[in-house]
């Protein structure tokens, strides 16, 4: 049970931007808080992915390649983050886009210096016991905990949730996200294409130039992103197959050739961009339980700060 003063001990089960979000205000409200995360690190889906080739190290912001920021509390979140130097404005992508520096990751990472988060731990469900939890999975703790959060894309949520809140992981069921097919590509020498982005090109959704970002290495480094109808259309095809496509797609926008490539790999996002669910975030008082996510309100990493900080305020007052 919460303590006299009203703190709660609460696990949050994911710790991207949502769950960051979340775990930070509850911890300034004074509640103890504990994030678990299946990934090796801070990313979800803000991730960077390096690459070697040779002794040269290549970086790639593979996930969500810039965020915008207009609620009044994300804009002060972002101005904290400017000022810590761990972001900056990107006017490639737009007069009001930013990103993470040096990489797209930089905030999260950030943010996982004030909280205390297990990476590297899959939380496969959740178990009430009696007026508490306990979460089970590998690495798990064996602690119990007066509140448990969700904050996982939608995909995942639904069977975390249903055996406790079936009205959540309904909403979480319906909610499907959108796959990508994610090409990171390095070059010996910088391709002849002038501008640092390209947007529905054939196959590709998006292409970034990812040395053009601030605070970058120089290496000729290019995130290609395919768009939502052609990764669905070719979701289980070889990442062979797919990286040949969104080359080729690419050289024709270089008006020839490109450079020698320096490394390719293409990853495939089941859940990339998320879904809208048409909520802010969710709280059942009763039983201590909530969700978190993007897929709440939409698919933008605002959305995924807002939906977080929401239900923090929700489960821990103002």
């Amino acid at each position: 049970m919460p303590d006299a003063g009203g703190a709660m001990r609460i696990a949050i089960v994911g710790a991207g931007m949502a769950g960051m979000s979340c775990g930070q205000r509850l911890s300034r409200l004074g509640h103890e808080v504990r994030l678990f995360d299946k990934g090796r690190g801070p990313g979800g889906r803000m991730a960077t992915r390096r690459m070697e080739d040779g002794g040269t190290t290549l970086h790639f912001d593979h996930g969500a390649q810039y965020f915008t920021a207009r609620d009044p509390r994300f804009v002060e979140q972002v101005a904290h983050w400017e000022a810590a130097g761990v972001a900056a404005r990107w006017a490639a992508a737009g007069d009001d886009a930013w990103v993470g520096t040096p990489a797209m990751n930089a905030p999260l990472k950030a943010m996982a210096g004030e909280l205390g988060v297990q990476f590297g731990t899959r939380i496969e469900q959740l178990v009430r016991d009696g007026e508490g939890w306990q979460i089970d999975g590998e690495g798990a703790p064996d602690a119990r905990f007066d509140a448990v959060l969700v904050a996982v894309p939608a995909e995942q949520a639904g069977p975390l949730l249903q055996p406790h809140a079936p009205a959540m992981a309904t909403l979480a069921d319906q909610t499907a996200s959108d796959p990508c097919w994610t090409l990171m590509a390095g070059f010996e020498a910088p391709l002849a294409l002038v501008q640092d982005t390209l947007r529905q090109r054939g196959p590709i959704g998006w292409a970034a130039r990812n040395n053009a970002k601030p605070g970058r290495a120089n290496e000729e480094c290019w995130v290609i992103q395919a768009s939502p109808e052609w990764s669905r259309a070719h979701l289980e095809d070889y990442a062979e197959t797919v990286a040949a496509a969104l080359l080729a797609e690419l050289a024709e926008a270089n008006g020839g050739p490109l450079p020698r490539q320096l490394g390719a790999t293409a990853h495939r996002w089941r859940f990339a961009r998320s879904g809208t669910a048409g909520e802010e975030a969710l709280w059942d008082a009763e039983q201590r339980i909530g969700v978190c996510g993007d897929w709440l309100i939409g698919p933008r990493v605002e959305a995924a700060y807002m939906s977080g900080l929401l239900l923090a305020e929700a489960v821990g007052g103002r």
